[in-house]
């Protein structure tokens, strides 16, 4: 039950498996098909023999929060190419043109989208389903079962996961605000030079283009994001 506990609160949080486009009957399957199969190799917890049931229930709550603490702190990681993407559409002026996330059902903006699922598509071609499996394995050797929570440890890994996807976002857009940094000075000049244009609604097309050719540009960095997502998967256990 310990073992169900942390893997069910995980797979519920943890990028590709906690995705609403998996129907709740397929994630609770594969949290029961992957409890089984760590209850069968990991060594039986002798705290939990002869407990009473007020002391099962404590330590199961404990493993629920080892999961949601693990999936949470790699989730934010995750969403560092959203941060990115984000920032591209808000120099482009898209931040209020939104669709559906088949992800999450929520409303998102295209540009970030696309970033998206082109980073989840070639996480999963690059085996990251099994990098995720690997994790929730993982963190029965960082935080055996019974123990309780670290809570400073993962504290920690929560607060260095949020600077991380913020530095993954900035790196992602990075070459695009560079790009529109120039064509803001580009037209700061045209406003001077000639001022009965009207640098606003110029601006406006040249912006967009700009945005979809060095998003174009930059769309092949998300290949290395991946590998660094997996190396980040390591250290977070370490």
């Amino acid at each position: 039950m310990l073992v169900l506990a942390r893997v069910s609160a995980a797979v519920m949080v943890l990028p590709v498996f906690s995705w609403t486009v998996a129907p709740m009957m397929v994630r609770a399957g594969l949290a029961l098909l992957l409890s089984v199969f760590f209850a069968s190799v990991l060594p039986p917890v002798s705290a939990a023999r002869d407990m009473h049931w007020a002391g099962a229930v404590v330590l199961m709550v404990q493993e629920v929060l080892v999961g949601i603490g693990l999936g949470l702190a790699l989730n934010l990681v995750f969403l560092g190419v959203q941060q990115g993407a984000r920032m591209i559409e808000l120099e482009m002026g898209l931040a209020e043109a939104e669709i559906i996330d088949p992800t999450t059902s929520d409303l998102a903006e295209p540009v970030g989208l696309l970033f998206e699922m082109t980073f989840a598509v070639l996480f999963l071609v690059a085996g990251g389903h099994l990098l995720l499996v690997r994790f929730v394995a993982g963190a029965f050797e960082a935080f055996p079962l019974g123990q309780g929570p670290d809570v400073a440890a993962l504290a920690s890994a929560i607060v260095e996961s949020g600077s991380q996807m913020l530095l993954l976002g900035l790196k992602l857009a990075a070459p695009v605000l560079a790009a529109f940094l120039v064509l803001s000075v580009v037209l700061a000049i045209l406003a001077r030079v000639m001022p009965e244009m009207d640098i606003l609604f110029t601006s406006l097309p040249l912006r967009v283009g700009l945005g979809l050719l060095m998003a174009a540009a930059v769309m092949p960095a998300l290949n290395t994001f991946v590998g660094n997502l997996g190396q980040w998967m390591g250290r977070l256990l370490s």
